[in-house]
């Protein structure tokens, strides 16, 4: 029966302090959430409504630049694509999700 006696005085004595100690276990994942969100989520949000913005500027006589490295002029602007110049006479539709910017003047 002594080792009765140990557990029993092991065993925490009130349930106020075990809850307490369950907060405290969650606060290190609380804190890494915190930090992803300022860290990884935050900025992506940013960056895709900026891009959203660009997108969605895009106008006739903008040069452009796609996700495959090709420079274009916009001739028209459709719902979900453009239709540009790559070279003299050379038409292509270009889905606006590959765009990749818009080139500025100085460039």
């Amino acid at each position: 029966m002594p080792s009765m006696n140990l557990l029993a005085m092991a065993s925490p004595g009130g349930g106020a302090e075990g809850g307490a100690s369950s907060m405290l276990s969650f606060l290190p994942l609380v804190l890494i959430f915190i930090v992803f969100w300022f860290m990884i989520i935050r900025p992506q949000k940013k960056q895709q409504e900026k891009r959203k913005t660009m997108i969605g500027a895009i106008k006739r006589g903008d040069q452009i630049i796609t996700s495959g490295g090709l420079f274009a002029t916009v001739k028209d602007v459709k719902a979900d694509r453009v239709v540009a110049t790559i070279a003299d006479g050379v038409k292509v539709e270009i889905s606006k999700a590959s765009i990749n910017g818009v080139v500025e003047e100085g460039s």
